[in-house]
């Protein structure tokens, strides 16, 4: 019941309101990352305890110790839009806030990104693109529609950027759009995954722990190797036999990492173009994020100084670490 009213309730009657706006009881999901949703839930909870008194409508927020978490509003329809504009005008509020101690001149635009199942984004594109299209040109948004299904879902994210006036506008005709065209069959729910787990290397292996156990990570490992093949760095000690597709006991692991001799924790610097590190940090740092996960290693961006035209990065870890980062930021 659930996943066929993501988006339209048929326990409430599609009824058109005197103001000619249609008065349906909507769930729609936002997908949002710390720092945003930190802005949202605000301090003490106070902002989203107001933002749910003003609206009228439900605001949960997904627990657990993710980079993501989903942002659910649900209610009328005059209660969603009025949420929407809250979170609009509180973005645009902390863009301003920033932009007080920042160099930049242009005000970058509000952006929010939306869950839709995959089976109404095709009504939502439009034939050969045209309801998109009639959508950014009557609202001034920019919309985007992501060509592929979130991590083990059936959703796509679709990214609203703009002022939050066009962006309320835009939310307002997906909306109509997604009643038009409720999901067809179940809709398998994107629930992003928990904080990037600790990456080892022991014996030109790579593991992620997982609680008491050490579980060999094929694909690091494969990067590793390869990192291995084009950076200065050479792992010390390969006394650990490999037990592909086995799961290790951590203690045991960590002995054998202690018999390797693997030396302390170190810290290499290179520097980057300024104009090349956007494709670095990607956006709301998500490529930076994947690159720490992947590695292992502490990586550290300095911030932008005036007259400068590379940017520092500072990457903390033991030698494979180290190599993996840098091997992953060069292929970025």
């Amino acid at each position: 019941f659930t996943q066929q009213c993501i988006f339209y309730c048929p326990m409430e009657p599609n009824k058109v309101q005197p103001e000619g706006g249609l008065n349906v009881t909507l769930t729609i999901r936002l997908l949002m990352h710390g720092k945003e949703v930190g802005s949202i839930i605000g301090k003490k909870g106070e902002t989203v305890k107001k933002m749910r008194e003003e609206s009228g409508a439900r605001i949960n927020i997904s627990e657990g110790n993710c980079p993501e978490r989903i942002v659910t509003i649900t209610g009328p329809t005059d209660a969603i839009f009025k949420a929407f504009a809250m979170i609009a005008y509180k973005f645009e509020e902390d863009i301003i806030n920033s932009m007080s101690n920042s160099p930049a001149t242009s005000k970058p635009p509000v952006t929010l990104r939306l869950v839709v199942p995959a089976s109404q984004c095709g009504s939502l594109i439009g034939k050969g693109g045209s309801k998109i299209k009639e959508m950014r040109e009557s609202t001034g948004a920019q919309v985007q529609v992501a060509g592929d299904m979130l991590p083990n879902s059936t959703e796509r994210a679709v990214t609203i950027s703009g002022t939050p006036e066009a962006i309320i506008q835009c939310v307002k005709q997906i909306c109509v759009v997604m009643l038009e065209s409720p999901p067809k069959g179940a809709t398998i729910p994107y629930r992003p995954k928990p904080a990037s787990t600790p990456v080892i290397f022991s014996g030109g292996q790579a593991y992620t722990i997982q609680g008491q156990y050490a579980i060999p990570h094929p694909d690091l490992t494969k990067l590793h190797q390869l990192a291995m093949q084009q950076t200065p760095f050479t792992p010390l000690g390969q006394t650990t036999p490999a037990f592909p597709g086995t799961l290790l006991p951590l203690h045991y692991l960590v002995c054998t990492s202690w018999l390797d001799a693997s030396p302390p924790a170190s810290t290499h610097e290179l520097t980057i173009p300024n104009d090349l590190i956007g494709c670095i940090i990607g956006r709301q740092g998500t490529k930076i994020n994947e690159i720490r996960q992947m590695s292992g290693a502490q990586i550290k961006i300095a911030n932008a100084m005036e007259g400068l035209s590379e940017r520092q990065i500072t990457i903390t870890g033991t030698p494979a670490n180290i190599s993996l980062a840098q091997y992953l930021i060069n292929a970025r």
